[in-house]
């Protein structure tokens, strides 16, 4: 019987290694997996390559994970979003990497890992730093950068609704990065605002399908991290 749930959080966090990218999703604070960021704490794994829309606020889940100098690596689009003590402090003492790139490039990037596309061009940056030591090309008169896909090696999602097969709804606005993260993620790991039981969602709302799911954590909004 396929079934997705975990019961812990140290069985969601098994296995994540030293230099992992890990993919996590959220705009600010909305949709982000904060219980799963706080588990990753827990866990230990360090020098991680982070993909995330903005590098968090205050010193609590994405910028405590920062604080504690787990992160080599930032890639987002937005390093300067509200408060971001933590990861200014950081990269002004050279002790965090910076890749920024433009947002609507950055989801493409990783829904191009999921859908297997190694690559592909894009007019967004051309002229800029962010196209420096790419590859340009010219299509019907224009000239277009050359991006790569982002896989994860993990990717951290929240979820408004999930079965036991992994299949996954999201609410509003959390929706954001977290679709693309689940599928360009090599092993993807949910947290649940709801459970369902299998065959309650209906197919067309089901945004994420359980094939890009590996393991899912009943986490209600508001409850503390689950250990």
């Amino acid at each position: 019987m396929i079934n997705k749930f975990v019961r812990t959080m140290a069985e969601a966090m098994e296995g994540i290694q030293d230099g992992s990218t890990v993919l996590i999703g959220g705009f600010g604070s909305v949709g982000q997996p904060n219980a799963l960021i706080d588990g990753l704490i827990e866990q230990g794994a360090k020098d991680l390559t982070v993909v995330a829309n903005n590098p968090g606020v205050g010193r609590v889940g994405l910028a405590r994970l920062l604080d504690l100098g787990r992160v080599r690596k930032i890639i987002c689009s937005f390093p300067r979003s509200s408060d971001p003590i933590v990861f200014e402090t950081l990269y002004r003492e050279g002790r965090i990497e910076l890749e920024i790139v433009p947002q609507g490039t950055m989801a493409e990037r990783m829904r191009a890992a999921g859908a297997g596309i190694p690559a592909f061009y894009t007019p967004t940056g051309v002229g800029t730093k962010l196209a420096e030591g790419k590859e340009i090309r010219e299509f019907n008169g224009r000239p277009y950068v050359m991006e790569t896909a982002i896989q994860g090696d993990v990717a951290l999602i929240e979820a408004w609704e999930a079965d036991r097969w992994g299949n996954l709804t999201y609410r509003a606005s959390g929706r954001n990065f977290n679709p693309i993260m689940a599928m360009a993620g090599k092993l993807t790991i949910v947290q649940t605002q709801h459970v369902v039981e299998l065959g309650q969602l209906d197919p067309e709302k089901i945004v994420t399908p359980g094939i890009f799911v590996d393991r899912v954590l009943h986490v209600p909004y508001g409850d503390p991290m689950i250990s």
